[in-house]
């Protein structure tokens, strides 16, 4: 496999991935719309790799256009990471989030059957295991979903199973993440949320570079050493990296459809995080304890032994590394790509 195409190659971590895949040498072709990405994106990856990449600015629900990229390019395998992914928005705005992101998935698969590209990498999340009763979670435990957004993520790992049950010459393959942090180590791509963030590293160097007052912690009664929620952390280029690894046990795959947990294997609680980023940055995070979240749960991490052996991958950078990583890219990049 030589010519990977991306879908959602501009946003947080598809443009990472771009970035690894280019380094081991595939060719990437990208399809974004950009509706949760900027423009200047490529223009900073195409800077760091020192290298033109192509990219088609596209919905993927356009079957017309998508069929023209097929039938233009000879495209190997496809990783899939378009996909609307705010939770909170998908909750009040259900139809947007079936629409587009099972229509979209649907459109592409039955784009690469017809010309008969059939290997997929599906970029899932933790949140499918819903609300687990042991930890760590490990591949193959009970799911649930509590949201719209987890529903789409569920059901398409659904769809990708019975495709491969139905045709055994498809390769599938769903990884769920956990929780990225970090950015490139250029400190030119990272983590570019629109508008207030939802995730707490860009929340916390926001509110560092002073684009937000302080933080806010939502419950500090949880049942953890310091009563705020333990959550797994990844380095986004680690994850970056697991994708390139998962393109290569597609290679040789006698399974039509996996699943694997990528994360750290390793619980930071809220409390944690806040002071490994008063560490890199050299002040203190103000912030203010709130009420807890509807559905938040107090501790998840993250089960890596089937990623270890199966796909010889696992997390190397650490809390800190993250840590500086983000704030280097909000340093650089006071307002992201407005800048």
């Amino acid at each position: 496999m030589k010519n990977i195409l991306v879908t959602g190659g501009t946003g947080y971590i598809g443009s990472h991935t771009v970035l690894e895949l280019l380094e081991n040498d595939y060719n990437v072709i990208i399809v974004d719309n950009f509706s949760n990405s900027h423009p200047k994106v490529l223009d900073a990856l195409e800077t760091i790799a020192n290298k033109k990449i192509k990219l088609f600015r596209t919905d993927i629900r356009n079957k017309e256009k998508l069929e023209q990229i097929f039938k233009e390019e000879a495209i190997d395998a496809v990783i899939h990471f378009a996909g609307y992914k705010a939770v909170g928005e998908s909750v009040f705005q259900p139809l947007k989030y079936y629409n587009n992101n099972l229509t979209g998935t649907i459109t592409l698969l039955e784009v690469m059957e017809k010309y008969s590209v059939r290997k997929l990498v599906f970029s899932s999340s933790a949140t499918v295991y819903g609300t687990p009763e042991k930890m760590p979670l490990i591949e193959g435990e009970p799911t649930g979903a509590t949201n719209p957004y987890t529903r789409t993520k569920l059901m398409i790992e659904n769809i990708l199973e019975d495709l491969s049950v139905a045709k055994d010459t498809w390769r599938l393959l769903s990884l769920r993440y956990f929780n990225p942090l970090g950015a490139h180590n250029s400190g030119d791509i990272g983590e570019n949320p629109n508008g207030i963030p939802n995730n707490l590293a860009p929340y916390i160097t926001q509110v560092a570079i002073g684009k937000l007052d302080k933080l806010h912690v939502f419950g500090n009664d949880y049942p953890t050493e310091d009563g705020t929620c333990i959550r797994d952390y990844v380095h986004v280029e680690d994850l970056a990296k697991g994708h390139v690894d998962a393109l290569q046990y597609l290679e040789t795959s006698k399974k039509g459809f996996d699943i694997f947990n990528l994360g750290s294997g390793k619980g930071y609680s809220v409390f944690e995080i806040i002071s490994s980023f008063e560490e890199v940055i050299e002040e203190k995070i103000p912030y203010e304890i709130t009420g807890r979240r509807a559905g938040d749960l107090p501790v998840t991490y993250a089960d890596t032994t089937k990623a270890q052996n199966d796909l010889n991958w696992k997390a190397q950078k650490n809390i800190q590394e993250m840590c500086r990583d983000s704030w280097n890219w909000q340093k650089k990049h006071p307002n992201g790509f407005e800048d």
